[in-house]
């Protein structure tokens, strides 16, 4: 019976002792997160990430255009140079020369030069994030109003949400396919995979470029339709 008493008590001395492993664990964590927010870092000019958070990217866009891209918010990247799409992982600008939307390769230091091929770019969210995990239900819900309201204004031929994920945020469904949607505008909707690199099942960048071609024969249809009206 003894052996027994010891025996137990051993092992409640041992949880004791990894709960507290656990907790230490937390801690530097916690403290290894706090360090990356404020430390400075090269990739973004020697700036910290909450310096990064400031800053904004700007809509390129402007009425009656072919094209919207709406993506979710600015990543740290693409706040640091303000412009869109411009993480160095992300396949957007080779598939857009690529599939034809656009004569010329472009990338995304004059991703201004899209609205001359009558594409634009805007987000849900404006506000800069490290991932779309931190923002919050209010801020989506006020991003969803105001690209409704921003779609039934401008008049787009074609509203392309880049991503799955950023398309079941927006209409509140939980699953949906990539292609061609039910209108929900005057404007076609279309869904594409994610252009990011890091997109599991579609992670090079030719495994995406059919999308891309789908959407130029979408928008040259619509087009061809509205010479004809």
């Amino acid at each position: 019976m003894e052996k027994m008493s010891c025996y137990f008590s051993k092992r409640k001395e041992g949880e004791e002792l990894q709960d507290d492993t656990s907790a230490t664990k937390r801690k530097k964590i916690r403290q290894s997160k706090k360090e990356r927010l404020y430390a400075p870092d090269k990739k973004l000019g020697g700036l910290s990430e909450v310096e990064v958070m400031k800053f904004m990217v700007p809509d390129l866009l402007e009425e009656h255009l072919d094209i919207i891209f709406v993506g979710i918010n600015p990543g740290l990247v693409s706040a640091y140079r303000g412009h869109h799409y411009s993480g160095n992982n992300n396949h957007f600008w080779p598939l857009l020369f690529e599939s034809g939307l656009i004569s010329e390769p472009l990338t995304w230091q004059n991703d201004y030069k899209c609205l001359q091929y009558k594409i634009g770019m805007t987000n849900i969210v404006s506000r800069t994030t490290r991932s779309a995990a931190e923002l919050t239900n209010s801020e989506i819900k006020s991003g969803k109003s105001s690209i409704v309201e921003m779609i039934k204004k401008l008049n787009p031929l074609v509203v392309c949400f880049n991503g799955k994920g950023i398309y079941e945020v927006f209409s509140g469904k939980r699953k949906c396919e990539v292609g061609q949607q039910e209108n929900i505008f005057n404007s076609a909707v279309y869904v594409m995979p994610s252009t990011s690199g890091l997109v599991t099942q579609y992670p090079r960048k030719d495994d995406k470029l059919v999308f891309f071609q789908q959407l130029k024969e979408l928008r040259d249809r619509l087009k061809n339709q509205t010479k004809n009206d």
